[in-house]
């Protein structure tokens, strides 16, 4: 790809980006016009890309809307790519990107995986909803099957393993707090 589609396909996406904040923060394009000094027909023009973007027409609006120009003319992020993590028949896919706080992973357990695996002990909270399959979830003293659509929360402080025990992969989401964090679930109780 050359510099200047490059540079082309960066100042197309500054007008939808434009049309954003202004809708966004509740303001019509007369009322920018007259904060900015721009027409409305031209701000009109530039957000829907009868304009190109100019270096004169962005200070007033990156001022007018307290943005940085980089909000405004940076290329999007290439979209960084989940990486998966197989260990001992246990392939993990990270589904949360954000450091800290819950993180979410889809799980998928071979046939025999973590079945000779010891219970380990460590900080957080864990939830765990089976997409497919049976899971055999060791939790302190009980031994639990949990089949598709069922789901388990505990302190991972309790010394815990999950295995599949089938002979069929065992499909899992699981979403964990590494400091404790809980999870919040609101629901509507079933009707009677």
């Amino acid at each position: 790809m050359s510099a200047a589609h490059d540079v082309s396909t960066v100042l197309d996406a500054v007008g939808p980006r434009l049309r954003r904040l202004r809708t966004a923060r509740g303001r019509t394009l007369a009322e920018v016009a007259g904060a900015t000094g721009i027409s409305a027909s031209t701000l009109s023009r530039l957000e829907s890309g009868g304009r190109r973007a100019t270096l004169e027409l962005l200070l007033p609006l990156v001022a007018h809307y307290e943005v940085s120009l980089d909000e405004l003319v940076a290329p999007p992020a290439p979209p960084r790519r989940r990486t998966s993590r197989t260990r001992r028949g246990v392939t993990s896919i990270p589904l949360t990107r954000a450091p800290g706080g819950l993180r979410a992973y889809k799980t998928v357990l071979a046939p025999g995986a973590g079945q000779d695996a010891e219970p380990q002990v460590h900080e957080g909270y864990e939830w765990l909803y089976v997409l497919s399959g049976v899971l055999r979830l060791r939790l302190g003293d009980a031994d639990l099957r949990l089949v598709t659509g069922q789901a388990a929360e505990f302190d991972t402080h309790v010394p815990h393993v999950v295995s599949n025990p089938g002979e069929v992969p065992v499909e899992l989401l699981s979403l964990f707090g590494p400091q404790g964090e809980r999870m919040h679930v609101r629901a509507r109780p079933r009707g009677r």
